[in-house]
Parts: structure tokens; C-alpha cells; sequence
């Protein structure tokens, strides 16, 4: 696990500026986890005899654990002798957090795990541009493919949280900075890319109460020629917007309290097997539910969604508000941290002040290849500091919605350097003195925690160092 000093500085330095990941222990013991969601289409063809190939305390690393993550990164590309070696060395060091957090009751709350699961479904929703797609490369519906990961993004929160916990009082000083900065060899260090943090305030089109009466008419409609005998599965094929499940005859699968938005859920549990719901309204557009079964804590039900249109009037509205808020801001009534928080539909930047965050690096940082087209071709000469006018964008469901954007900072491209990347200084040396805090963490945990390495694993030197006498 030991490297010269400087290599590990060098490794570090680069990998902050370099690599996709900014945070080191993100990137170490759960980027190979995350993987996880972006090839279960290829996993689940894989068959896995399966077989314990480690026992960690009371955690064990099984055979399909590490065939899994060994298949997602061939799929990725990357592919090397020590690869499974490597994966089955992060998957010990994972079981040994993952023991230490039971032994320590460390616990993330379904809350937690449901707001992650969201989030990435929004984020892979976005990149394959539709629930629809998203359902066909994964050759399931989103409900079932979030069941599949939910222990997995379970166990990886538990981790991440184990982890804050051992680092949490690890920081760094100034001076610190610098002595790691200028222990880079100068002829080492990286040539960074122009960058560039946006925030936007994000408004979609409110719908009129005429189309809203008009959406609810034609669920009434079908819901009473359902009761009179029709089939709901025929009528949510035809006409739900819903195209997971539309393609089901509505039919979303069992699940339980917790998994979908409040309005949804009550009007569901509150139905006996056959009968149909009230139109119910949700941040979806509005419902028309029938309940299949009940099994225990769970329920199977069929829907059909509709979803109000807005016209041109409503996107008129839309720009009159974003206007009018954008005159506030400027005249120093709101901030635009402030107005964001309260009046942007975008759920993934409203609660960082509108901030578009990097997927692949979990920064606010975006370079130029990274921002939409239309949207840097909106703001390339947009002054640092100023507001944008209403610019029409498309959300991730297809819809057009407005917003006002303002660049927080633009960077040009430069060599690395103290004043202008400081705080990625300060993030790779802190990440530097986190590692070696949690290296110190899993030596000590090691010696009094039972490790047991399968015999049958192979040529592995990268494990020797869990089973090394004391």
C-alpha cells in the first residue's frame, strides 16, 4: 500500500487535476462502486457461480462481487493482469468499513438512499436522453432497476459516511498548501483547461387551470368507462404518458411506502385489489390509479399519466417572472443565491444557489467541452457577474422551460499555480493527509479485525497486506 512520498504527491497532484474525480477517497473506495449503475444490463447477462472469496468481521466479499465490477470495467474499456486483483482489494477494504459502521452504528436513513437513487436517475435520464431509453438499455423499468441498486447505494453512503467520520477532523493550513505545492517538481505540473462555474434560475412554464380542468375531464372520462367494464390495461397502453409503463398496460411493479412522491403513494395504499383511485395530482401531471395486488408491506398498481401542455401564453408568463426576478436581482432586493434557493424548478442546482455542478467531478467547475452547446454559445461573452435574459432551454423530460444564467467565474487556460487554483491545491493536500489519516485508520483496524483471504484467489501480491502477521 506504501509509496515513495513523492510519487504519491505527484499521483495525487495529477489525478485532482487530471482525472475525472477531485475528491481522492471518493474516487479509491467508491468509484469501482459506482460503476455498479452503469452497467447492470451486462451484469445481469453474466452467470456467476458464486463462492466467498474473503471474510472480513462480519462482512464477506463474494466471487460475483468482484466478476461484476471486473465486467463493468472491461465494458468501460480498462482492462489489465491486476485488474480483478485491484477490485478484490478495494472490495476488502469496503467490507472493512462497512463492519467498523455496524460495530459503530453507523446508519444512512432510507431518506438518504432514496434522494441518491433519484439523483442518479435524473443524471442517467439526462446523459440517454429519456426514461424510455433508459428503460430499454437497461432492458427493465426504472422502479425495478432502482430495487436492484438500492442495497448497493445503501452500502455505498454507509461507506462514504464511515469515512467522513475517521477524516473529520483532518485539515490542512495554508503553509501546508504551499509545502505540498512546492514539493511538485515544477516540470510536473499540469496544464489546466479553461473552466468556467454558472449558475442559473431555472423556471418552468406554469400550466393553465383551463388545461389542468381539461386533463382531468379526459382521466374522468376513462376512469368511468373503466368501472363501467373497459380494460385500464388497454386504456394506459393508448394513452398514458407514462412510456415505462405505458408499454405494461400501466403496470409498475410492487414497491413500498417510500418510494414514490407522497400524493402518489396515499391515494395507492388507500385501495383495495381492483378498485380505481380519484384522479390524483403530483409534481408528474395527474393520475389515474388502479390497485393490482397487495403483498404484505407491498402493492402492485397500474396508472395512467397525464400531463398538462403549456401554450404559448404560459411560456410568455414564464419570461415576464424571469425578467422581472432578474431586474430584482440586479437592483440588490434578492440575491441570486437567495432567489434560486426560492423560485428554481431545478431541483439538482436550487439548494447550491443554481450552480451547475460537474458530473464527473462532483465540482462546480465546468470546462468548456462540458457545458451544453446552445448554453455556452449564450454565455461565451456573457461579463462575469452579469444576468443573463431569459434563455429558452429544453428540461430533462422534453419540455421547454426558460431560466436566466450568470458566470461566477472563467478561468483561461494556464499552467497550474498557487494563486489562480489554490483551492485545488488545498483539495489535492487535504486529500493527501485524509489518505494517510485513513491508511493509519484501516492498519490499526486490520490488526484487530478477522481477515480471512480465500486461498483460491490466484497470484494476488496486492492482498498480502490484509493477512501480513503483526
Amino acid at each position: 500500500m506504501k509509496m515513495p512520498a513523492r510519487a504519491v504527491k505527484q499521483k495525487y497532484f495529477n489525478r485532482i487535476f487530471e482525472s475525472t474525480m477531485t475528491n481522492f477517497l471518493r474516487l479509491r473506495f467508491v468509484a469501482a462502486l459506482l460503476l455498479t449503475f452503469c452497467s447492470v444490463a451486462e451484469i445481469r447477462a453474466q452467470e456467476l457461480i458464486d463462492q466467498i472469496m474473503a471474510t472480513v468481521g462480519s462482512q464477506i466479499v463474494l466471487k460475483s462481487e468482484i466478476e461484476k465490477q471486473y465486467v463493468q470495467m472491461l465494458a468501460q474499456g480498462g482492462d489489465a493482469p491486476e485488474t480483478r486483483c485491484m477490485i478484490f482489494d478495494q472490495l476488502v477494504l469496503q467490507k472493512l468499513l462497512l463492519n467498523q459502521a455496524i460495530l459503530d452504528s453507523v446508519e444512512v436513513s432510507d431518506a438518504q438512499v432514496e434522494g441518491e437513487l433519484d439523483r442518479r436517475m435524473r443524471f442517467y435520464i439526462r446523459q440517454i436522453g429519456s426514461e424510455e431509453e433508459l428503460e430499454a438499455y437497461f432492458k427493465t423499468s426504472i422502479r425495478q432497476l432502482k430495487d436492484e441498486l438500492r442495497d448497493v447505494i445503501k452500502d455505498q453512503l454507509t461507506v462514504q459516511t464511515m469515512q467522513s467520520r475517521i477524516t473529520k477532523d483532518v485539515a490542512v493550513t495554508p503553509n501546508e498548501v504551499r509545502a505540498y505545492f512546492e514539493s511538485i517538481p515544477s516540470d510536473s505540473l499540469p496544464y489546466i483547461d479553461a473552466e468556467l462555474e454558472i449558475a442559473q434560475i431555472l423556471r418552468k412554464p406554469p400550466v393553465s387551470d383551463e388545461e389542468k380542468r381539461a386533463v382531468r375531464a379526459r382521466l374522468e372520462e376513462y376512469r368511468a368507462k373503466i368501472a363501467a367494464g373497459d380494460d385500464f390495461a388497454v386504456y394506459a397502453a393508448l394513452y398514458s404518458q407514462d412510456p415505462g409503463s405505458a408499454k405494461k398496460g400501466g403496470e409498475l411493479g410492487l414497491f413500498e411506502r417510500g418510494m414514490m412522491v407522497p400524493e402518489f403513494e396515499a391515494a395507492a395504499f388507500n385501495l383495495k385489489p381492483g378498485e380505481l383511485s380519484q384522479i390524483v395530482e403530483t409534481k408528474y401531471g395527474f393520475h389515474l390509479l388502479q390497485l393490482i395486488e397487495r403483498r404484505g408491506n407491498q402493492i402492485n398498481v397500474r396508472h395512467i399519466l397525464l400531463q398538462p401542455r403549456t401554450n404559448d401564453a404560459d411560456l410568455y408568463k414564464c419570461v415576464n417572472f424571469l425578467d422581472s426576478l432578474r431586474q430584482a436581482i440586479s437592483d440588490g432586493k434578492i440575491t441570486f443565491e437567495e432567489a434560486a434557493q426560492k423560485y428554481s424548478d431545478d431541483e439538482d442546482t436550487r439548494n447550491s444557489g443554481g450552480l451547475l455542478l460537474n458530473q464527473e467531478t462532483g465540482t462546480t467547475r465546468l470546462s468548456p467541452d462540458k457545458i451544453d452547446r446552445a448554453l455556452f454559445f449564450q454565455i461565451d461573452s456573457l461579463p462575469i457577474g452579469r444576468i443573463s435574459p431569459p434563455l429558452l432551454t429544453e428540461t430533462g423530460d422534453g419540455k421547454n422551460a426558460y431560466r436566466i444564467v450568470v458566470v461566477k467565474n472563467r478561468t483561461l487556460p494556464h499552467k497550474a499555480n498557487l494563486k489562480d487554483d489554490y483551492q485545488k491545491i488545498q483539495e489535492v493536500a487535504l486529500s493527501e493527509k485524509q489518505n494517510k489519516t485513513l491508511s493509519e485508520w484501516v492498519e490499526k483496524k486490520r490488526k484487530i479485525t478477522f481477515i480471512k483471504i480465500n486461498e483460491d484467489t490466484g497470484s494476488c501480491p496486492e492482498l498480502d497486506h490484509w493477512t501480513k502477521s503483526n
